[in-house]
């Protein structure tokens, strides 16, 4: 007899005598119900004794006690972070011994918070027992269909044996038809009773995150918190992951991560710079993963063309220590259509180790996890009865590693949670567009413990939605690649934003066209009007999705130079090769633009036009055309190299191609003939 495999954790089946294991078929265990069938040696008699009947709760070992945040760490967290607070180690062990008493999952699979045993449905972790899904996981729901279901068939088979032999042959039926499709029947029963793919239920803040876009908030680590979690990781190599959003691309750079993370720095560009450090016995290398690149252009092989830019804008970010380092290491990637995923599939699984996805709230992290997680082990060249197989070894008592048992061992004083049970097609974690959707670190393994992909939280990313209705907070979030609206800003005029940002050229005889890839309403409005709308003492038909009361908070966010020359692209068939060639410095006006970046919403391109003359001083300086930017607080504003995005995707303007000639008008043609045929008649 083979070692039973339980839903509610690991537990070791014993051998059992030849006596009992003649009278019985099989035995199956799942969740709390037992499932034994029985057949006597008399064919003349085939029948099955179905009995169902509850079984002890198996014994588990404790769970993950340790906090998450430790008490030292708590005031360093971001002020602007608000929601559910910290449970204290004591409270945690109470908690766990109820979770653990009710054979729930050791950690919700979609935000990776702890299960709590008692609590509010609003925290992270708490499992409602009334939920369909709990009830399914607990085997409540298979012992009522395994009931219904047996009974059904019994009820069929008594039908047809009570039919006889004579009916049987009527109906064209051979002996013992009856009797083989209730035995198929139960088989089938059994097979699904047996089947172990029942998906590991989330918990309440995850439920009501899919299905009604609610849920509290909670407090975002710091940096200090994901070095130790990488530090405790049981593989000697790691790659992190530095996932940036391509919507305020390079806002949510965390800067000097590899000096904070105490990991080997980005390579120099020397040809003698090392290519591996190990630190304590481990590895670890670093990526830049760009997503939601879709936002950028339409097409991907717009966005690859981009790559040089990103590039760039990258090394422009990182400071003064990028300017000498190689970036060979940087992916743009789109988790929504699929583009340059599978490269990265592929480097997981063949690099294998800990894989961690590390970077802001709300930058794409959770579904970049569910698009390059290796989950498919025939396209790996594997087996998969045969993984199927060692994974269920991996997860027996005598199937583990002493590696993993020291660490299994160790995880009440550990701040890196246990990682998930092996499965084929695991349980991937909730996507959600609400800011802090991962609780805690989600530990999947693949490959038979060959790596581990670990979806950690997000840092903190700004507090832009606490200035914003409530209602409209989902709105900040762009989904899907905006096709901005030209939008032209004379002088004496502004720009509005929703009433969050306010935008006023300073120049009084220039012209700025701004284009804002955001997923905000745009209206452009006098200055004086516009100041009025966004302090909130006047009211206005101009939508604004500003909180009452946040007029006093308005300030100056800076003043912004369009200081990139741009004339080679917008000067059109002037400066085009196949056109008119002519070079940009001969050409009587410049063009200047800059890109505006408002922290986890999007961009807005600004664009100005202004004589050679007027730019260029008698000191040889260059007068840039200029802005001022309000915003909450003066902050979330910051600027970039233009992307020209606006020329990337901009509408199609139908060409000369395809076009035909005009008809030709015949006001008068008749005339005309007819004075000519009368020409020719008369004598000469």
């Amino acid at each position: 007899m083979t070692d039973l495999k339980t839903k509610s954790g690991l537990s070791c089946g014993r051998q059992r005598s030849p006596e009992s294991e003649s009278m019985s078929l099989r035995k199956i265990t799942r969740g709390n119900i037992t499932v034994s069938s029985s057949s006597p040696k008399d064919k003349d008699h085939e029948y099955l004794d179905k009995t169902l009947r509850l079984k002890a709760p198996t014994p588990r070992r404790s769970l993950y006690t340790r906090d998450f945040y430790s008490a030292t760490q708590a005031p360093a967290l971001d002020q602007h972070s608000q929601g559910q607070q910290a449970i204290l180690p004591s409270e945690f062990k109470n908690l766990a011994a109820s979770a653990s008493s009710q054979n729930l999952p050791q950690s919700c699979p979609g935000c990776g918070a702890l299960t709590l045993g008692l609590g509010t449905e609003e925290q992270a972790g708490y499992y409602n027992p009334g939920r369909r899904s709990v009830k399914g996981f607990l085997g409540q729901a298979d012992r009522a269909k395994g009931n219904s279901s047996i009974a059904e068939f019994e009820k069929s088979n008594h039908a047809v044996r009570q039919a006889g032999d004579a009916i049987q042959r009527q109906l064209g039926l051979e002996s013992g038809f009856g009797t083989d499709i209730v035995r198929q029947g139960i088989k089938r029963i059994n097979e699904e009773i047996e089947d172990d793919s029942q998906p590991l239920p989330s918990c309440n803040r995850c439920h009501h995150l899919l299905h009604h876009s609610s849920a509290s908030s909670i407090v975002n680590p710091t940096i200090q918190s994901i070095h130790q979690m990488i530090s405790e990781s049981p593989y000697s190599y790691n790659h992190i992951y530095h996932v940036l959003d391509a919507a305020d691309f390079p806002l949510s750079l965390v800067p000097q991560l590899q000096r904070r993370l105490n990991i080997m720095p980005q390579r120099s560009q020397n040809r003698r710079a090392k290519t591996r450090v190990f630190h304590q016995g481990r590895r670890a290398e670093i990526s830049f993963i760009i997503t939601r690149s879709d936002l950028l252009a339409p097409q991907k092989e717009q966005v690859d063309t981009l790559m040089p830019y990103l590039i760039q804008v990258l090394r422009d970010a990182l400071g003064p220590s990028g300017k000498d380092v190689r970036l060979g290491n940087v992916r743009c990637v789109s988790a929504k259509r699929g583009w340059w995923t599978k490269q990265v599939k592929d480097e997981i699984w063949d690099r294998g180790g800990g894989s961690w996805m590390v970077g802001k709230v709300n930058v794409g992290k959770s579904n970049l996890f569910q698009n390059v997680f290796p989950k498919r082990a025939k396209e790996r060249g594997l087996n998969p009865s045969a993984e199927n197989s060692r994974m269920a070894k991996a997860t027996s008592c005598q199937g583990l590693t002493d590696k993993q048992s020291r660490y299994d061992a160790a995880d009440r004083g550990s701040v890196l949670p246990p990682s998930q049970p092996l499965q084929q097609f695991p349980a991937m974690p909730t996507v959600s567009h609400f800011p802090g959707t991962t609780a805690s670190p989600i530990r999947v393994p693949f490959g038979n413990g060959k790596g581990e992909l670990v979806d950690m939280p997000g840092l903190s990313r700004g507090s832009l939605e606490d200035h914003v209705i409530e209602s409209h907070r989902s709105d900040l979030v762009m989904r899907q690649r905006v096709k901005p609206e030209q939008r032209v800003i004379k002088p004496g005029q502004s720009l509005l934003i929703s009433g969050v940002v306010r935008i006023t050229p300073i120049a009084p005889d220039v012209t700025v066209l701004a284009y804002p890839f955001v997923p905000l309403a745009s209206h452009v409005t006098s200055t004086d009007k516009a100041i009025a709308i966004s302090t909130q003492t006047q009211l206005s038909g101009v939508s604004t999705i500003a909180k009452p009361g946040m007029g006093s908070k308005m300030a100056f966010a800076g003043q912004f130079q369009l200081q990139w020359d741009v004339t080679k692209q917008r000067a059109g068939p002037l400066t085009s090769a196949a056109a008119v060639g002519l070079r940009t410095n001969v050409l009587p006006f410049v063009v200047f633009s800059t890109d505006i970046l408002i922290e986890g919403c999007g961009w807005i391109e600004l664009v100005a036009q202004v004589r050679r003359r007027e730019v260029e001083s008698m000191d040889g300086s260059t007068a840039f055309p200029k802005v001022d930017i309000w915003s909450p607080n003066g902050d979330y504003i910051a600027e970039r190299r233009p992307m020209n995005g606006w020329l990337l995707g901009r509408p199609k303007v139908e060409g000369a191609k395809g076009r035909t000639r005009p008809r030709r008008s015949m006001k008068g043609a008749k005339k005309a003939m007819k004075l000519e045929r009368r020409r020719r008649k008369l004598p000469s």
